[in-house]
């Protein structure tokens, strides 16, 4: 085992969430100086998305209906709060009730527009970091495009045994229409509870939604009351992540516990939309690590890990999809990936199942 030495400080090198991005997410858990002098924009925002929800509700904004129920997972508070486990928990646990389930997503950082699917060659600037991911855990259909309803009719087409749609981070996209919206938030719940830029919603904190999943080591009875909307009852979600994988070569694992142990230098890197979870997630294992957030969706591009100092790097499954195709560091014997399994409630899968076998596309 390699001798303790000081760990160098990784943070000065790798690209940080910009300081305008972490200003306002500090602001945007309070209703503070800032947050009060943004809060007559979040009204004008308010107000256009409310009239652009009108609009497509009243039918003067065309919305498409698919041959298939249609279950939208998405959240309304801004940035990550875990879309990519729920959808893949929810294609396993639909699968294992007698569906056949294919999935629909934006394909973020995507170069192309129009809709296509994602396979093992796929790259992540191709279709995104987190189809990707989807496809390999899930093992199902996975469809990009900008245009959901689109996404979804070339899915079927391809593979017309599909009964089910799930569209991963479609919520605010009305223009595919959708039988089953499941909103999910994290422990920071509504934040302050304003609409962008004043807070971080999206959209009103009670706003319509068939179930609400919270994702958070501990549920407590006041965030689950606070956070049950008109769909009911909130569910919990729990990230739990047992062991390690090196990215060279996945076969190879390695148990949190072994590094809770001490006596190397451990970084945790992440690029995703809430680094916070992750790195809490490994100090509930026991991992003591220096932590390096990164900008969500960082493409590694810019060498973040040339000049921090350890034995072992931390990282995400969505960084390790981008990781394990960039030439310099597939092979870093550093770079260990942290796969997260979603655990929730039965009862919430069996729920959808119910709604998804009574739609109409009427």
């Amino acid at each position: 085992m390699p001798t303790s030495r000081p760990l160098q400080s990784p943070l000065s090198a790798p690209p940080q969430p910009s300081r305008l991005e972490a200003t306002l997410t500090r602001n945007w858990l309070r209703r503070g100086a800032l947050a009060c002098a943004l809060w007559p924009l979040s009204l004008l925002f308010g107000a256009l998305s409310a009239a652009r929800a009108a609009l497509f509700r009243a039918g003067v904004l065309k919305s498409a209906r698919l041959p298939v129920p249609v279950v939208v997972v998405g959240n309304i508070f801004i940035g990550g709060t875990g879309k990519t486990p729920l959808t893949i928990w929810l294609v396993q646990a639909l699968r294992e009730r007698g569906l056949r389930p294919g999935v629909i997503s934006r394909g973020h950082g995507s170069r192309d527009r129009s809709p296509r699917p994602v396979t093992p060659q796929s790259t992540p600037g191709e279709v995104g970091d987190e189809p990707l991911l989807i496809a390999q855990h899930g093992r199902c259909p996975v469809v990009v495009g900008r245009d959901r309803a689109a996404a979804g009719s070339a899915l079927l087409a391809a593979y017309p045994d599909v009964d089910v749609l799930i569209a991963d981070d479609g919520l605010q996209h009305y223009a595919l229409q959708r039988d089953v919206e499941i909103v999910l938030f994290d422990g920071r719940g509504v934040g302050n509870g304003w609409l962008l830029p004043a807070g971080p919603l999206r959209e009103g904190p009670r706003r319509r939604r068939d179930f609400t999943v919270v994702n958070t080591p501990l549920l407590t009875a006041d965030l689950r009351a606070a956070l049950a909307g008109p769909g009911g009852a909130a569910f919990q979600m729990q990230l739990l992540g047992e062991f390690a994988e090196r990215l060279a070569e996945r076969a190879e694992r390695m148990p949190l516990a072994l590094l809770a142990g001490g006596g190397r230098r451990i970084v945790a890197a992440a690029g995703i939309g809430n680094p916070g979870r992750f790195f809490s997630m490994l100090k509930s294992a026991g991992v003591q690590c220096a932590e390096l957030p990164l900008p969500d969706h960082h493409d590694f591009l810019d060498r973040p890990f040339a000049d921090v100092d350890a034995d072992i790097i931390l990282i995400t499954e969505k960084d390790a999809v981008k990781c394990a195709q960039i030439e310099y560091l597939k092979d870093d014997p550093r770079l260990w990936v942290v796969p997260v399994t979603a655990r929730i409630d039965a009862a919430l899968a069996q729920q959808i199942v119910e709604k998804c076998r009574g739609y109409s596309t009427a």
